[in-house]
């Protein structure tokens, strides 16, 4: 497992600080998106300010990706293995209105919008809300 988290921290030309390695891992742990609070609960003695910087450098490398779902807490989530984060990569995403929960809906890609000519699209944040799988039973 350890070598597999190397292998992707170096694949995004990231240095595998033991902080990384361990954020990484969590990461990889979690069927749903996370935000930083939460995050900082999975480990004994973390500093709010390392996890923060350490979630800002995989979003920088493209490892992760930001996620507002509008509970006013940014999520995050692992990208898919071939994403550049450009808007064709981009994918849907789903919060449970009774869980609270985010999940990368990653086979639903965002509908193309088509924009005016003097428009230049940046990003595309789509946010469907619902009730999930695991509420519903």
């Amino acid at each position: 497992m350890k070598k597999d988290i190397d292998n992707k921290l170096q694949s995004k030309n990231i240095k595998p600080t033991a902080m990384r390695q361990l954020v990484l891992q969590v990461l990889t742990e979690q069927n749903t998106a996370i935000n930083l609070h939460d995050l900082e609960l999975k480990f004994d003695r973390a500093d709010k300010v390392t996890l923060y910087r350490t979630l800002r450098t995989f979003e920088e490398n493209q490892l992760i990706h930001r996620i507002d779902d509008g509970t006013g807490a940014v999520k995050y989530a692992l990208c898919q293995e071939k994403c550049n984060c450009h808007p064709e990569d981009l994918h849907v995403h789903f919060l449970c209105t009774k869980c609270n929960q985010t999940y990368c809906l990653n086979d639903i890609p965002v509908p193309t919008i088509n924009l005016p000519n003097s428009f230049s699209l940046e990003s595309v944040n789509m946010v469907v809300k619902g009730v999930c799988s695991n509420c519903k039973l």
